[in-house]
């Protein structure tokens, strides 16, 4: 198993393997969104034998984190691997990764969120160290 950052010439895989943890997303906004983010944060992907098989996006904030006291703040935007692999521990070094990164960009504190009816990153989240920080319900508004 090796783990690395993504290169941009591999954005268009990474993208296709985003697309089913994000299957709201079409493969093209993801590959734009993704070229996007590798300026300012980074993605990291576990291959096994040449084949994309898991990927964690990782970036900073600066603005307000929940539960955080800190700037800036490592963050943890998604995190995914293929069914086939899971339980071998491939997300685990992913989310390691990605917080050595964040320690060498200043980072003192990292955060992730999941919607709340997501009791498998929930589990994930906790398993690896995460504490919950709050919970809350989002609202929107169309303005007439």
């Amino acid at each position: 198993m090796e783990i690395r950052p993504v290169l941009t010439q591999e954005v268009d895989l990474l993208a296709a393997l985003a697309a089913k943890l994000w299957p709201h997303h079409s493969k093209e906004e993801l590959s734009e969104e993704f070229c996007e983010f590798l300026s300012c944060g980074i993605i990291f992907a576990a291959f096994e034998d040449s084949q994309m098989v898991g990927f964690a996006q990782c970036s900073l904030r600066n603005d307000y984190v929940e539960g955080c006291s800190h700037s800036p703040v490592g963050y943890l935007e998604g995190i995914f691997v293929l069914e086939n692999y899971r339980q071998k521990g491939i997300s685990r070094q992913l989310l390691s990764c990605c917080e050595v990164w964040a320690k060498k960009q200043g980072c003192r504190e990292f955060a992730s969120d999941c919607e709340l009816d997501n009791t498998q990153s929930l589990s994930f989240h906790l398993a690896c160290g995460f504490e919950e920080a709050n919970r809350i319900i989002c609202f929107t508004k169309k303005l007439t």
